[in-house]
């Protein structure tokens, strides 16, 4: 019998150095320990990321401006030349059980803000909930917002299963 994937999706948002990727880490490896397949849609706002090395193979065909694909044992990496829709990363993705989005404030999912430090009302509009640690006084956070201890990815997995959008 097929086994039947969950498909949900769950964003995080947060200012930089929060603590977002390193949650984001901690989830995923706790889901994919207990069985589950997870993915993970990393945002790159000022397009610097780098996944090749200069003069390899791979980069002077992406160099041309032609989609690339490359294949080996373990992995397939894709190097297109034109950003994606969430929808487009989902039908890429095929079947999975968690889709861990990292930034990408404008998509509506469920959205967990993570905060250290200091909180930035900014995000307010697009968190479902907010993941602190002991340096934000909770009191500060609207009481529409669900809090989280974000030293407790358990914690938040449970919100995650409880809120996340089915996709």
């Amino acid at each position: 019998m097929k086994k039947k994937y969950k498909k949900l999706a769950i964003a995080f948002s947060g200012p930089s150095n929060s603590g977002k990727t390193t949650l984001v880490a901690k989830v995923s490896n706790i889901l994919q320990d207990n069985g589950y397949k997870v993915c993970i849609i990393k945002h790159d706002p000022k397009d610097k990321a780098r996944f090749d090395k200069p003069g390899k193979d791979s980069d002077k065909f992406t160099q041309t401006g032609a989609d690339v694909a490359v294949v080996s044992p373990s992995r397939t990496t894709l190097f297109r030349q034109s950003t994606s829709t969430v929808d487009e990363m989902i039908d890429l993705f095929g079947d999975f059980d968690y889709l861990l989005v990292e930034g990408l404030k404008t998509l509506p999912l469920p959205r967990i803000s993570i905060f250290r430090n200091r909180l930035d009302g900014t995000y307010y509009p697009v968190t479902d909930a907010i993941a602190h640690d002991e340096t934000i006084d909770s009191s500060e956070i609207p009481s529409d917002i669900d809090k989280l201890d974000l030293n407790n990815p358990e914690e938040i997995i449970s919100w995650i299963d409880k809120n996340a959008k089915r996709v």
